[in-house]
């Protein structure tokens, strides 16, 4: 039976995209990553995402003390001095550039702990969560970047010269958020589990302000 190796950051599109593999019949193993972001309530929702469905979830903590802030600097997710967008219309969420909620090169970092999971068990592929609106403010989850990280794995391990390389799935990639949604409900998906917010209230609730909860409701 084919194995994939899941990004599963506990959002929506990472749950759809481990339904849709499962819906195929893949074994999964799923990874989540503690990277010194302000708001550990995501790594939370994706255990839950993964108990739901029975699959392992390992977490890869990238010491925060070591990495973390001074490596994924200059973003809100993991500054508290900065804030991220709030109050934006589709339009400018998906017109004006990076924003701030940008992390440093994280999805380069995640991609390549997951090849080399991916290598040690065996999986022949790792599925990513990009999808359509984030081609423009995300330089890490545009299709150039995805065939370019392909290349460098077609390469890169032991797995990859004598057998077959991995492949990088993104099932989501010309997607649009309101076709993400329409599969969720279609797989079934259980979105109640999921966590999207950037900045959560004090009591952990979603502030309906940032761009991942206006995104959540169009």
């Amino acid at each position: 039976m084919k194995k994939a190796i899941i990004l599963l950051s506990g959002g929506v599109d990472s749950t759809v995209i481990l339904a849709s593999a499962l819906s195929q019949g893949l074994t999964c193993h799923t990874l989540s990553f503690d990277y010194g972001q302000r708001h550990l309530i995501e790594l939370d929702a994706a255990a839950k995402i993964a108990a739901y469905y029975g699959v392992r979830n390992q977490v890869i903590r990238i010491n925060p003390d070591t990495f973390g802030k001074d490596t994924f600097g200059k973003s809100s997710l993991v500054e508290s001095t900065l804030k991220a967008p709030r109050n934006r219309s589709l339009d400018e969420i998906s017109s004006s550039g990076i924003p701030n909620t940008y992390v440093p090169a994280r999805n380069t970092l995640f991609l390549s702990y997951a090849l080399a999971i991916c290598e040690i068990h065996g999986a022949q592929e790792i599925h990513y969560g990009a999808n359509a609106l984030d081609n423009s403010g995300y330089p890490d989850c545009r299709p150039q970047y995805v065939q370019a990280f392909q290349q460098m794995v077609n390469y890169a391990t032991k797995q990859s010269v004598e057998e077959t390389p991995p492949q990088i799935v993104t099932p989501l990639i010309a997607m649009t958020k309101q076709e993400i949604f329409a599969l969720a409900l279609a797989l079934k998906a259980p979105l109640e589990l999921t966590w999207s917010c950037y900045q959560p209230t004090v009591d952990q609730k979603p502030c309906g302000a940032c761009d991942a909860c206006i995104l959540r409701t169009i």
